[in-house]
């Protein structure tokens, strides 16, 4: 995995795959993982609960904050009534990128 990154460039966004466990102690980015087929994920944790979509709007203002961008610029793509989510960050994708790189160091990622 330490090749791989849990999101791709497209042109003015990225996509990212992400895993969120609600129902967190707090709304954190946790790190990158890898599901059993090898692909990875960035890890997040939300207080919310999965509910009403209350996760999702939580994963996605995470998404965005972590990535510097307003929580408008986020949109889940697929996922929504699943744990494993994707999520499209509109804006530049090397700029999203190193910032999350950097959001999923500082909270604890390996």
């Amino acid at each position: 995995m330490a090749d791989a990154f849990p999101w791709r460039a497209e042109a003015g966004s990225l996509i990212v795959a992400t895993r969120v466990t609600p129902r967190a102690d707090c709304d954190a980015i946790a790190g990158w993982g890898e599901l059993a087929d090898g692909h990875p994920v960035l890890l997040a944790r939300v207080r919310a609960i999965a509910e009403d979509g209350k996760a999702n709007d939580a994963a996605r203002r995470l998404l965005a904050k972590a990535a510097g961008v307003p929580a408008s610029a986020v949109a889940l793509l697929a996922g929504a009534t699943a744990r494993l989510k994707s999520f499209r960050i509109a804006g530049e994708p090397a700029a999203l990128a190193t910032a999350l790189a950097r959001a999923s160091r500082a909270d604890g990622a390996s």
